[in-house]
């Protein structure tokens, strides 16, 4: 098949597998992942987790990369390019995907906004000697809480706001070099420094008296606690987590090399995020459980966690500032991916410079980002703002994970299971024949026939209360 003119690509295999794990591996594993699963009652919460990744998530990752890598287009182009029709309404996929990266970005940026405010505060010691309720303070200072009784102009409202600018600009700067010379480059150095002070932060955690309890509750299961919120919860961050349903992975697909095996690289990406996210889990329950911090603490859980583990460490603040900069680089990572999806099919279909695009997208996003980032706290400037019964911080990260990720996913399994040619999926499985996975091949197709899809269906008309299981 045509791929068209030469487009930028990553410069191997394995910077491709590099680049979609920090896609996939950001905040949504150090920060997400803990604060969901302690609200969704723990053990149970990761046992459902683990089922969708597998059963869900995997597939639907091997459908985006083949749609990529089998147009060489952005997630809209993509659909039209292999139905061969410009009115294709699977393009509707692409489109939908543009819409979650936008939706996650407006609160997504803002929380990378913390990060990059917690590394300025490590670097200049402020969290030196830091207690519990110090750290649930300077928690509730950094998203704006209690701007509800300022003016805009205060620094309680602007400062969140500053930051969810800054990570912006860092980032719309990234995107605007390239895939090879600025995204793949960036994630290279990323992403191995954060693993080893992950390490560091769950050897120290696992000393800490009280640690035993932390554990008990990540790997203790009790189903009593799971409802269809739950249940849908759990999917959902399985689609943020692995970066699904939003035009990610079919971009970075478009970047792929040709002896990429795309069977195998999404299981190899699942397991390495599982394994990441467990360590995040190691890292803040037996901190929550030693310090006497509610482990269904929502949002601020990492916040107020980590800050606590380093303080009990030599040379903790030296360690706190690497673990936050190190952060601020895996939520880079995420965001890399998101903004890409707007800025290439805007790059491509509208023919403008991949620098102008970026500008523009950030523009947007910064726009709309700002209800988020005064809306984060139920005291913050915008805090008592709902719509559909949701803050706006809220109701972007519930439309995002929730419904449009998984309708996303819902439509990408069909296309590739129903729409797509057996042979054009079999052909790129296995890489023009090169590889000899007919049989994993075949159960691929069965599974985004049969399973993925009904298993999205079922699980996201329960939590509405279409049918009842």
């Amino acid at each position: 098949m045509s791929t068209g003119s030469k487009r930028d690509g990553f410069s191997s295999t394995l910077a491709a597998l590099m680049v979609a794990l920090g896609s996939a591996v950001g905040l949504g594993n150090i920060w997400k992942f803990p604060y969901m699963t302690g609200t969704g009652g723990g053990g149970a919460f990761l046992v459902i987790y683990l089922f969708f990744v597998f059963c869900v998530a995997v597939p639907i990752m091997i459908s985006e990369f083949v749609i990529g890598r089998r147009s060489r287009l952005n997630a809209v182009g993509a659909f039209r390019r292999l139905t061969g029709n410009p009115s294709t309404p699977w393009s509707g996929i692409g489109f939908l995907g543009a819409a979650s990266s936008y939706l996650i970005m407006f609160f997504y940026s803002c929380v990378a906004g913390w990060v990059y405010c917690y590394t300025y505060k490590a670097a200049t010691g402020a969290f030196a000697d830091i207690t519990k309720e110090g750290a649930e303070a300077l928690f509730s200072a950094t998203i704006g809480a209690g701007g509800a009784e300022a003016s805009f102009f205060s620094s309680t409202v602007l400062a969140p706001i500053f930051w969810q600018v800054f990570v912006l600009a860092v980032v719309g700067t990234i995107i605007s070099l390239g895939v090879a010379k600025g995204i793949e480059r960036a994630i290279k150095v990323m992403m191995p420094a954060l693993f080893v002070l992950l390490i560091a932060c769950v050897i120290r955690a696992l000393t800490l008296p009280g640690a035993a309890d932390g554990l008990y509750f990540l790997f203790h299961v009790d189903f009593k606690q799971v409802t269809p919120a739950v249940v849908l919860a759990a999917m959902g961050l399985a689609f943020f987590k692995l970066s699904l349903g939003m035009g990610t992975m079919i971009t970075y697909g478009s970047y792929f090399t040709d002896d990429a095996d795309l069977s195998l690289s999404p299981l190899k990406i699942a397991v390495a995020d599982i394994c990441i996210s467990m360590l995040a889990g190691l890292a803040v329950f037996p901190t929550v459980f030693s310090f006497g911090v509610e482990p269904g603490a929502g949002p601020g859980l990492l916040f107020i966690t980590i800050p606590l583990v380093f303080s009990q460490m030599p040379f903790g603040q030296v360690l706190l500032f690497a673990f936050f900069l190190l952060t601020a680089f895996a939520a880079n990572g995420a965001m890399l991916s998101l903004v890409e999806v707007p800025t290439i099919w805007m790059a491509e279909e509208f023919n403008i410079s991949r620098r102008r695009s970026a500008l523009i997208n950030c523009v947007i996003i910064g726009a709309v980002g700002i209800l988020a980032a005064c809306s984060a706290d139920g005291t913050g400037y915008l805090g008592a703002a709902t719509l559909f019964g949701k803050g706006f911080f809220d109701l972007f990260d519930y439309l995002s994970s929730n419904v449009t990720m998984p309708i996303g996913g819902l439509c990408i399994a069909i296309f590739t299971g129903y729409v797509m040619r057996r042979a054009d999926l079999f052909d790129e499985l296995s890489n023009h024949g090169t590889l000899r996975n007919d049989g994993r091949a075949a159960f691929i197709r069965v599974l985004l026939r049969y399973v993925t899809p009904v298993l999205v269906l079922v699980i996201f008309l329960n939590a509405l209360g279409v049918i009842k299981l």
